[in-house]
């Protein structure tokens, strides 16, 4: 008798699971291909020094950073000398996630916002242990949502099902939604101990048509980079930095709903628009340099945890390369 050979059906993607069973898919997605990655002398998805008191050692010019410098050693052996710093124990995470009306759209697996919810996971998933905590907001048109710091699995369980949960729009509000450095002004207020904040964004919003001007978040974020390790997650669709051709197509602003229609046959016109994509995402890349933070670019057409494993370890080795090759790295 001849067997039958039974199809093999494609894996639902991410997008097309309920809300638990995305839960599910992400939380075994980190635990198979990302766990691991942060586990050793570093308790964030950034590499970077504690802030507990280890002794100190002599100044290398050119590679220690002269705040960290030790003056009481420094004046009683009249030799330079350096702080040192242990890791931190216990690490504090707090979230920024923009789930705004522009974080809505997608072409690909994803929709920007499932995105967003996957690198929530990562980062969840990844911090969480003993004595760490997770606090977050999330930026939704109705206003922002508050997640108080608290360790365990069921708390960040619960902030991701508020972010798959959220209500949607397409349309403009009134009153106009918060901002992105409301959030983060806000985020600084309540991030008092030194920790680790991670910014999840398409980071659109306040970026002024002068590719020279500051966007409106930059000062506020490098307040905050200031006193913590600043991780930006860069949130981005194939299809916002070129236009396929396609014929006619409408065009609509999800923040203020309005349209606009664009023949898409005009091959002049793509390339404009391809032009004007690629300098708006260097002016975010070169304003979240300026503030200080570690920039993660995450795209709805890739593989996101391949792409966060190649982040945490281009960052390992950044760390672990003397400081004159980072300075002509930058």
């Amino acid at each position: 008798m001849r067997r039958r050979d039974t199809p093999v059906l494609p894996e639902p993607g991410l997008a097309d699971l309920a809300p638990d069973q995305r839960l599910r898919r992400l939380e075994l997605t980190v635990t198979r291909r990302l766990d691991g990655l942060l586990h050793g002398q570093y308790r964030g998805l950034l590499p970077g020094p504690g802030s507990e008191a280890a002794g100190s050692r002599e100044y290398r010019p050119g590679e220690d950073e002269v705040r960290r410098m030790d003056w009481a050693v420094t004046a009683r052996t009249t030799v330079p000398h350096v702080r040192e710093v242990d890791a931190d124990r216990e690490l504090t995470t707090w979230l920024l996630v923009d789930a705004s009306p522009s974080m809505e759209y997608g072409t690909a697996t994803l929709d920007k916002r499932e995105l967003a919810v996957a690198a929530v996971a990562a980062v969840g998933f990844l911090t969480a242990g003993v004595g760490n905590r997770l606090g977050g907001q999330v930026l939704a048109p109705e206003g922002v949502r508050r997640f108080p710091a608290r360790s365990g699995r069921t708390h960040l369980l619960g902030l991701l099902r508020a972010l798959l949960g959220a209500p949607r729009t397409d349309g403009h509000r009134d009153p106009p939604p918060p901002t992105l450095a409301d959030g983060l002004d806000g985020l600084q207020r309540v991030a008092t101990r030194r920790g680790l904040v991670v910014v999840v964004s398409d980071f659109l919003d306040g970026l002024p048509d002068d590719p020279d001007a500051a966007p409106a978040w930059e000062p506020v974020l490098r307040r905050l980079a200031v006193r913590h390790q600043v991780l930006a997650v860069e949130v981005t669709d194939p299809r916002e930095l070129e236009l396929p051709d396609v014929g006619l197509v409408t065009l609509v602003d999800p923040e203020t709903g309005r349209h606009r229609e664009v023949w898409t046959g005009d091959r002049a016109l793509r390339e404009r628009y391809a032009q004007a994509a690629a300098a708006q995402r260097d002016q975010v890349r070169h304003a979240l340099r300026r503030a200080g933070a570690t920039h993660l670019a995450l795209r709805t057409d890739r593989d996101w945890s391949a792409d966060i494993v190649r982040h945490v370890h281009a960052q390992r080795r950044l760390a672990a390369a003397p400081a004159a090759a980072r300075g002509g790295a930058a």
